[in-house]
């Protein structure tokens, strides 16, 4: 009945965040709009997929995560590949930060950091994790 239709991100500078997306998370570019000065963004699908992914021009930067406890704190969405090294590989020729890989057995991830700082996580499920695509029904 219901599925993710878009995930909004908020961006300080929205042309260097165009070229950013677009260029890092090969993106599509599907609508750009702006209301009275008041909302300005631009809407993208994801590549064979109808998922949308939308920057929204802001102010100041805004978190993307969440504090679990303490200073542990998490993403509000993870971004799914099939291998995740040549995603890694991919994000770290480009120059964009990220952390290490890190093995959670059914699961590989790591973090990338947006141009704002904004937060992601990219995960890779093992063929024997329930949330592998083969497993999910």
């Amino acid at each position: 009945m219901f599925k993710v239709g878009g995930i909004f991100i908020p961006v300080t500078d929205l042309e260097r965040s165009k070229r950013w997306y677009e260029l890092n998370l090969g993106v599509t570019k599907v609508d750009e709009w702006q209301e009275n000065g008041l909302d300005h963004g631009v809407g993208y699908v994801f590549k064979d997929d109808s998922t949308g992914l939308a920057l929204i021009k802001v102010e100041k930067p805004q978190p993307t995560e969440f504090t679990i406890k303490g200073t542990s704190k998490n993403v509000y969405y993870n971004f799914v590949v099939e291998d995740i090294e040549p995603a890694y590989d991919f994000l770290k020729q480009n120059g964009v930060k990220t952390t290490e890989i890190h093995d959670y057995g059914v699961m590989k991830g790591f973090d990338f950091f947006d141009p704002d700082g904004n937060s992601f996580s990219v995960v890779s499920e093992e063929i024997n994790s329930p949330y592998h695509k083969d497993n999910l029904k």
